[in-house]
């Protein structure tokens, strides 16, 4: 199995404390846990896209360019890139310059996003997201693969001989991963195009992802693709490692179930994908997406996830767990020398061992 850390960079008030840093040193946070992703041996660092709610992830670009310049080995994904809301020749031309600087180390996930709110922003039908997420991603995929495009649909100008610049690093489109939360819509798109899946797993039963996922490996055999190329990535509800499982509980309850009352949408209750139903630290240990506890218990967590996802690619998150940024590295570091290995060991991957195609 491959790792990778995810920031969304919320910045919403302490829910324990109400304290709110400047967004200065919360940008600067995002991109030194990049750093520190690379130096631990993480295998890929990912910067969300989120334009409604508290979150300064608005331009994961920026972000992402910076850390191009930090780091020279690890994978820079996004998480999601919400090319629904976006235009597709602007995403083509951005995530481009971005491969060049990396040197081809830029993938995507590409998904309709998780806040409503994003819609509206943007003047666009929300009833109309999946739409716009088909269309606008089969335009980004022609204009990396194509030169000279000609092209006409319902959401944009039509195009007439257009060539995005620069060209993806290599002439090789970076690889796109379709972000999947709760609708077969994305696992369909994902198996199409013979593009790997990320699910969430975010704050749902595993059943739900599980569901999607197998969708997802059905259609893409159906679709005449190779098996062995239904690659899978799986997030985690966030992580918090200690000594045992009962400290573990001891020094995160009150910030876990804080965080749930403070990030609950009244209005959404009831649309799977938007509130948890694991409202206390108990229930998020015993059947949630959060790897809590000791790292024999978060080893056998994402072991068990593995059995029923087969997943490739597990991603983490520690920004979302109140803590310093010197005991979220402290955070990875136990990730990477105590839990890492092992996985890595019991469900190996030909992820990333072979370029793109």
């Amino acid at each position: 199995m491959k790792f990778q850390v995810l920031t969304l960079v919320g910045h919403a008030p302490h829910p324990v404390t109400g304290e709110l840093g400047p967004a200065a040193d919360r940008l600067a946070e995002a991109v030194e846990t990049g750093v520190s992703a690379e130096e631990l041996g993480f295998d890929a660092y990912a910067v969300g896209e989120r334009h409604a709610g508290p979150f300064l992830s608005s331009s994961p670009g920026v972000l992402l360019g910076a850390l191009a310049a930090r780091t020279s080995r690890i994978r820079l994904l996004t998480g999601v890139t919400v090319v629904a809301i976006l235009d597709p020749v602007r995403v083509a031309e951005e995530y481009a310059t971005l491969d060049q600087l990396s040197r081809g180390r830029i993938e995507l996930v590409v998904g309709k996003g998780a806040e409503m709110g994003h819609f509206d922003l943007f003047g666009l039908d929300e009833g109309l997201q999946w739409d716009y997420q088909a269309e606008k991603y089969e335009l980004l995929r022609r204009l990396w693969r194509e030169e000279n495009v000609t092209w006409e649909g319902k959401f944009r100008p039509p195009l007439h001989e257009a060539t995005t610049l620069p060209r993806p690093y290599g002439d090789r489109p970076p690889r796109v991963w379709h972000g999947s939360a709760t609708s077969l819509n994305s696992p369909e798109l994902a198996a199409k195009h013979g593009d790997p899946l990320f699910s969430a797993n975010a704050i749902q039963p595993r059943e739900a992802y599980a569901r999607l996922i197998d969708h997802y490996r059905e259609r893409f055999a159906a679709y005449g693709h190779d098996p062995s190329g239904a690659y899978v990535g799986a997030g985690s509800g966030g992580l918090f490692i200690a000594d045992t499982t009962q400290l573990a509980v001891q020094r995160f309850k009150e910030y876990y179930e804080a965080k749930v009352r403070q990030t609950h949408k009244p209005h959404l209750e009831g649309r799977p994908g938007y509130n948890t139903p694991f409202r206390t630290i108990e229930e998020a240990i015993a059947d949630g997406p959060h790897l809590i506890g000791s790292p024999q218990q978060i080893i056998d967590k994402i072991l068990g996830y593995h059995a029923a996802y087969r997943h490739d690619l597990q991603s983490i998150t520690v920004d979302g767990s109140g803590l310093e940024p010197a005991a979220q590295r402290e955070q990875l570091q136990w990730f990477a020398e105590e839990i890492a290995p092992v996985v890595r060991r019991e469900a190996p991957t030909s992820l990333w061992e072979q370029p793109a195609s």
